[in-house]
């Protein structure tokens, strides 16, 4: 796309959300001498990053902000494309393509609510602030859910590609971690424990970083076909199913569920789709 490669669109995006987090914190904490500033409330020493962003600093929360949502949504968007093109491993069912959509939406939807807290400061529209954080984080997590979802699916299909494992696990990881970070933080708040609400909203900006960068590899498949021309996947995988069948003696596919179901069991160890009789599970 472009000439270059999709695995660098996730590793842009972390860079810049990392170079932002980073931008913010130094220049309150060093530059500035981390001073007490609106609207930080009574005995809070550490700045929320919403804190940092209301005042001269908001221009670049607002743009390193919403590229780096918008560059990550792209990233959605070219995995599902990709896959499609069968350049990715691709869906083996509609169920699976309607995971990634709706992976994509939620993902869009967590863009729009940054961009919106960028915008409105948290002095002079706290509320709906508040609001954008929680559409933000929320949609984010759902996002990660249904792609983490979708990668269980296409694990079970494709056992022996170790990368939708890998990025199976880190996205688990990422739901988990997030999600009870998120929560704690939430707690804190309601308790005005402001500097520890403080620390857990950095540390949940900070993972979200490496949970941009994993994305990269999901795309190494697409490095080696990077000249396929692709294709339907359902076909591909009914073509490779095809092959697979004629390998071990048959026909075709209808010949071994036809020698399947004549036997009433399994047919030289294998299943009528082709896997092993007692696939391990993803």
């Amino acid at each position: 796309m472009f000439g270059i490669s999709y695995w660098m669109i996730p590793v842009f995006s972390g860079c810049v959300w990392l170079a932002m987090l980073l931008a913010m914190l130094l220049t309150w904490a060093v530059h500035d001498g981390a001073p007490i500033i609106t609207p930080m409330d009574g005995g809070q020493t550490i700045a929320y990053i919403s804190d940092i962003g209301a005042h001269r600093l908001q221009p670049l929360f607002i743009a390193m902000g919403s590229v780096t949502v918008v560059t990550f949504d792209v990233v959605f968007i070219s995995e599902r494309w990709l896959r499609h093109r069968g350049r990715l491993h691709g869906n083996t069912s509609t169920f699976q393509k309607i995971l990634s959509a709706i992976a994509i939406i939620a993902s869009i939807v967590g863009a729009v609510g940054l961009i919106c807290l960028t915008c409105l400061n948290d002095i002079k529209h706290h509320k709906a602030h508040d609001i954008c954080l929680a559409i933000f984080i929320g949609g984010y997590i759902v996002s990660a859910i249904f792609i983490c979802w979708e990668y269980q699916r296409l694990g079970i299909h494709y056992r022996e590609h170790r990368v939708l494992r890998i990025s199976f696990w880190i996205k688990l990881a990422f739901i988990f971690v997030e999600l009870g970070l998120a929560i704690g933080f939430g707690v804190c708040n309601r308790k005005k424990l402001w500097n520890t609400a403080a620390i857990l909203e950095w540390i949940v900006a900070l993972i979200y970083t490496f949970y941009v960068w994993s994305f990269a590899i999901d795309f190494i498949p697409a490095v080696r076909t990077k000249h396929h021309k692709g294709g339907d996947p359902e076909v591909e995988v009914a073509m490779a199913m095809e092959a697979e069948s004629r390998a071990r003696g048959y026909q075709g596919v209808g010949d071994e569920q036809r020698a399947y179901a004549s036997q009433g069991g399994s047919s030289n160890g294998h299943s009528r789709y082709g896997e092993p009789a007692m696939a391990r599970n993803f």
